[in-house]
Order: C-alpha cells, then structure tokens, then sequence
C-alpha cells in the first residue's frame, strides 16, 4: 500500500513544469491535497513530541539582538517516529517520487538526504515564528549542494487569522510576493538557492495546544549551475524593511 497518489501527482507535478520553473520570485509550487484528508488525520495521529531547537526557548539573540526564529521544535531523528511516518519519508526520498521532482523543477540527479539534516517534523507553537531567511546551500556530512525543499503541512481546522503563511520574498528584500497558506494536505516545493527568501516571520496567533506542523524534506546535488552561488554558508537570516527602522 502506498501513501502518494502517483497519478495525481504526474498531473500536478510532471505536467506543471513550466509553472514551477517560471514562478516569481524564485521557482516553487503549492500542491493541494498533497495527502488526502484521511491521510494526513492519520498520520497526525502519531506526530511525535518534538524538542525545542537549542536557543529557542526564550527570544534569544539571533539576529542584531532579534531572535531568527522562535518556539520552534523539530524531531530529524527518523528512529524516533512511527512506522507510518516513515513510510512517507521512505515514498519521498523513492526512485519514482525524485524522478517527479527532477522532471518538474528540472534539476537532474537529486540526491535524498538519508540523514534528514534540519528536516523531518517541524511544529512551532503559539507566538513562535520563523524569519525571512535563505537555507544553509552545504549538506555538512555529505558535502553536497542543497537544491530543493519540501514541505507538507498537517494542521488540521488551520484558521487564517492564526497567521502562519509561508512568506517568499524577492532578491532584494524589497517585497513579500507570494504568501502560502499552510493547509492540511499542501504541499510546497521550491529551488533553494542563496537568494531563495522565506520564511513566516510573524508571530503565530493559534491557541495554546495548537501548532503549525509539517514535514520537510530536502533534496541535493553534487555541485549546482556556475552562476549559483556555489560557496557554503550557514542559514542567512534577514531582516525585513519593516523591521530594519525598528
């Protein structure tokens, strides 16, 4: 028995090529009904506790004095999650799943992360949030080059006015283009480069007990295009323009 609907997403992946790789501000897509409703309830089911990221339990300072992100928790260790969770883990990192992703962002010969380096379960609670950032480009074990991220998101009765919109901004800062909401059963892919911005960079409104929850993959190459930034670096946080006066 397989999670994905391989058929549906031939459709919603391979045959929106062209839609991924010409999105503004840098090439992504959002996938409704990644899962369907009786999967992600499901699977949710057996979301592990997760662990506060080391730094995160009060607003340190990250960023100038700001914290880059806050009350986020996160489980990459896959031995510490259900069966069934890591059958999804085992569906998006398979042959047939990467060829998806190949064929629809057009980079060739992606590399799974069998280590699940800064991916696996992200929940963040009430008044956490993310900052607008670039991810770290270097796998640091494997000395590969990062080139997509995966999300899906698994927050079910998810409100708007709890905020928690993916937020991807333009090169140089100076606009938020697309927002994304983060519904049960999304999925979002997009190119991860040093310019690729995003993050959800205001504090979450969603009651106590509630938390924005996905899984995150990431996907790599050894070596990207010369005109990328083939230098390693580190997660490049950013302040936003609102934010640089305050």
């Amino acid at each position: 028995m397989t999670i994905l609907d391989y058929d549906y997403l031939n459709v919603n992946m391979v045959d929106a090529a062209a839609r991924y790789q010409g999105a503004d501000p840098f090439p992504h897509i959002a996938i409704d009904n990644f899962l369907e409703p009786e999967v992600i309830t499901a699977l949710g089911k057996h979301f592990p506790e997760s662990e506060v990221k080391p730094g995160q339990e009060d607003q340190s300072a990250d960023l100038d004095g700001k914290a880059a992100q806050f009350r986020k928790r996160w489980v990459s260790r896959e031995a510490r999650v259900h069966p069934a969770l890591r059958r999804l883990y085992w569906e998006l990192n398979s042959g047939p799943f990467i060829a998806m992703l190949e064929a629809m962002s057009g980079i060739d010969n992606l590399i799974p992360d069998p280590f699940l380096l800064g991916g696996g379960i992200h929940q963040t609670e009430p008044g956490g949030f993310l900052r607008v950032h670039a991810d770290f480009n270097r796998h640091s074990k494997l000395n590969l080059d990062r080139r997509l991220n995966l999300l899906i998101y698994f927050i079910e009765d998810w409100q708007s006015e709890y905020g928690g919109n993916l937020e991807l901004w333009n090169d140089d800062l100076s606009e938020c283009v697309q927002e994304i909401e983060p519904l049960a059963g999304r999925c979002v892919v997009f190119s991860t480069t040093s310019t690729s911005w995003h993050g959800h960079p205001r504090p979450l409104a969603c009651p106590v007990g509630r938390t924005r929850r996905s899984v995150a993959m990431y996907y790599y190459t050894n070596g990207r295009p010369e005109e990328e930034n083939s230098e390693g670096h580190d997660t490049l946080w950013q302040h936003l323009p609102d934010e640089k006066s305050a």
